[in-house]
């Protein structure tokens, strides 16, 4: 910047050079192996690799080169040639690598060994598999059952999830939280109760069919790359596309297609966005109450004039209830409240309803910008009521659209990752396998940390992840973590979860997704559900990076032989030995998803396991669809008042999740670092700050923890007022674990209440 108080912005459009040139900086910074190119020729085909980082689905006809920015980058940062091996640990203490960002510990490389942590020395040192299986499972074989968690972060396949599930289950209990308790749980539990399915409705022949696509707290351009191809598509046949979010994402803004000549020579451009609303953080539900309330206007105008019905009648007298609640309190939402609320004018509102209302078919898109608030079922909830009112649910080219983040978080719930007891099939695990599962609902992430922090939880085995970094309350969390009996890691990478080791501490090195997978049998796939519940295999090509390495599969039936007893019926070797015997029970434990899955599994595209509500099947306890009439015109949990902000936590198109590849993000033109803070340059001004002050932020919850977070770079950006941004995880710190969703407990990462004072002490005006 020319001026500290100048606005920054993002540079460019999404995809085109600027995102060669990203995937060619990580393939340096990562220093990947030459291989990589090969498994991102075969990436997301048939036969080949299915992306490790995202879960947007695979197209049938697929194009040459099926993967994206974040896809390239997040396999060659499994692909490094660095390797993090015992030696390592000889020149480093666990104490040392506290001071260390997780950019620097995942740069380290790929872990070689299994490892245990000797607290006399304050390092990891390298054992052999058998004794960490029978040592980890004494320790847990002398706690309460209840007192140890199985988390797991998304990433693994079907069949180790699935057999990860039953491991806890035998050993007595459902703690089974996993990755989507932090992000979209709001939407597994909100859509649940309004259309009686836990994730989205629609499919690919969906999108080719669509007039029009609302979105609302999701960015295609960081989180979901691929998406970016068929809307370009649906913007040359002519379709609209209508944006809420706080924050200008570049990906919602402009494409170059990097896979198009002529586009990548002129630096042709495709407009994504037709308009681009920037809400204030949690005005989400009075902005869908301004468009409901135009639309009703326009119905009762069309009534009137003797013209067509806006709404869709028949669709709603036969599939929903609750309208005319929902009617009476759209017809008694005060405009002035509205737009304080949502922070747009009611002109601006008019025209996004203009838009819904002339297109025959709408799909509605979100993600974590509408599920991480105090009331962020509501904002879900409203977004169903909006869809609703014109029929744009369970037919073609209409729905709803949650994009999910990990590429397997969707799968895993499918197949029994699943706190809730209510949610699994527990008869047939007790034919299956012949014992009694246990029926008391286990803990989710937020009943987790809560444990941790009272001392319940005392064992977490975590199947993936860097859950010390991902959870809120992070400081808290630290300490507690440490003082668990047993913390067990299954990673590829070093992260911050693994330098609070618990009393006793294991970290057991997995194979990555690209890596053959050699059992005795021969070698072996895994599978994955995407966003479009379509189930996929994937296979790896590259050899593993270290003979001491085990599949995350292999290492579960590690743990569970040296855990359980013996059992007839629960066959953990033959299981190691041939994943599609894993993949039959799978097929036995939910047979409508999974018909002849051995046989379908490796269909372009994958194979729709089939989703009720898009078939207008509602699977709620009053077989309708339901509108829901908000109590509040906002998500957030707490009230405006002097010096007090809300903070947006963001992620960089240089991090996936908890990993960051690097320090360049120029969709929202930051480079070289991550300890920002964006501001409105007028709200900066009114507090008596000037753009470069070094600030810190302190959570405004009275509840007699001090939360804080300092050495951030005050950054005028084109943000609403009230609203300032910063990024995840580091911001995790700032989150309390009681600032959840009222009906999910998803933290509610996206509206946190924080005052701003500069690094001397001295509070903002």
């Amino acid at each position: 910047m020319s001026n500290k108080n100048d606005i920054v912005t993002g540079k460019g459009p999404a995809g085109g050079w600027g995102s060669l040139k990203g995937i060619a900086s990580i393939s340096i910074e990562s220093s990947a192996s030459l291989s990589a190119a090969d498994t991102l020729r075969r990436m997301n085909k048939p036969g080949g690799l299915m992306c490790p980082s995202c879960a947007w689905p695979k197209p049938k006809n697929y194009s040459e080169f099926e993967f994206c920015e974040n896809g390239a980058k997040a396999v060659m940062w499994e692909l490094t040639t660095d390797r993090c091996t015992p030696a390592f640990w000889e020149t480093h203490t666990v104490q040392q690598l506290r001071s260390w960002t997780d950019h620097e510990l995942e740069k380290t490389g790929r872990l070689t060994h299994p490892l245990r942590y000797n607290p006399q020395s304050d390092r990891y040192e390298e054992t052999d598999w058998e004794s960490a299986f029978k040592d980890i499972a004494h320790t847990l074989n002398a706690l309460d059952p209840e007192s140890a968690v199985f988390y797991a972060s998304g990433h693994a396949g079907l069949e180790a999830a699935y057999l990860y599930a039953l491991m806890a289950r035998l050993h007595g209990n459902n703690n089974l939280p996993q990755s989507s308790n932090m992000c979209h749980e709001t939407t597994s539990v909100g859509l649940s109760k309004v259309i009686g399915s836990p994730v989205g409705t629609i499919i690919w022949e969906d999108l080719e069919q669509a007039d029009a696509f609302f979105f609302f707290g999701q960015n295609p351009g960081t989180n979901s790359p691929r998406f970016l191809h068929p809307l370009k598509d649906a913007k040359k046949r002519g379709a609209k596309i209508v944006t809420f979010n706080p924050i200008i994402e570049q990906g919602l803004v402009a494409f170059v297609d990097p896979q198009n000549a002529i586009d990548m020579t002129t630096g042709r451009q495709t407009k994504i966005s037709d308009q681009y609303h920037q809400l204030s953080s949690g005005g989400d539900v009075a902005a869908i109450m301004g468009i409901c309330k135009y639309v009703i206007e326009a119905d009762k105008a069309a009534q009137r004039n003797g013209k067509k019905r806006i709404i869709d009648v028949a669709f709603i007298e036969e599939h929903t209830q609750g309208f005319d609640s929902f009617l009476n309190s759209v017809e008694a939402a005060d405009w002035s409240h509205i737009e304080v609320g949502s922070g747009l004018t009611r002109q601006a509102l008019k025209e996004a309803a203009d838009v819904y209302i002339k297109a025959e078919r709408v799909i509605g898109v979100y993600g974590m910008g509408l599920t991480q608030h105090t009331h962020g079922s509501v904002n879900v909830g409203m977004l169903v009521n909006l869809l609703m009112l014109r029929g744009n649910m369970g037919r073609l080219g209409a729905g709803i659209c949650p994009v999910r983040g990990h590429s397997n978080v969707q799968g895993q719930r499918t197949v029994g990752i699943a706190e809730k007891a209510g949610l699994i099939p527990m008869d047939k695990l007790r034919e299956l396998f012949d014992f009694n599962p246990p029926l008391k609902d286990g803990v989710n992430i937020v009943e987790m940390v809560e444990g941790l922090i009272a001392g319940s939880v005392k064992a977490s085995i975590c199947l993936g992840g860097n859950l010390l970094r991902a959870v809120p309350d992070q400081q808290r969390m630290e300490k507690s973590w440490a003082e668990q009996d047993l913390t067990v890691m299954i990673s590829t990478k070093l992260n911050r979860s693994h330098i609070f080791p618990g009393k006793s501490a294991y970290i057991l090195p997995c194979l990555g997704r690209a890596e053959v997978d050699e059992q005795a049998s021969g070698p072996q796939a895994v599978s994955t559900e995407d966003s479009f519940s379509m189930i996929s295999g994937s296979t790896g090509h590259r050899s593993p990076i270290s003979e001491h390495l085990k599949s995350e599969l292999a290492i579960i039936t590690g743990i569970a032989k040296a855990l359980l007893p013996e059992n007839p019926k629960v066959k953990w070797e033959a299981w190691t030995v041939d994943y599609s015997l894993v993949r039959d029970l799978i097929e036995q434990t939910y047979p409508n998803d999974f018909g002849d899955f051995n046989a379908r599994m490796f269909e372009p595209g994958g194979f729709y396991r089939g989703i009720a509500a898009h078939e207008r099947i509602w699977k709620t306890p009053e077989k309708k669809a339901l509108f829901t009439t908000p109590e509040r015109l906002t998500s957030l949990g707490f009230d405006a008042k002097p010096g007090r902000y809300s903070l947006l936590t963001m992620r960089s198109n240089d991090q996936f999740n908890t990993t960051i590849y690097g320090y360049s993000d120029r969709f929202h033109g930051i480079e070289g670092t991550r300890d920002v803070l964006l501001m409105n340059p007028d709200d900066i001004k009114r507090a008596g700050l000037s753009g470069g002050d070094r600030v810190q932020m302190i959570t405004d919850l009275d509840d007699g923890v001090d939360r804080r977070l300092g050495g951030l770079v005050l950054t005028p950006y084109q943000i609403p007022a009230g609203t300032v941004a910063s990024y995840y995880p580091e911001c995790n710190v700032l989150v309390p674990v009681s600032h959840h969703d009222q009906l999910s407990k998803t933290p509610g990462s996206k509206s946190v209440p924080v005052r701003i004072e500069r690094e001397t002490g001295e509070p903002a005006v």
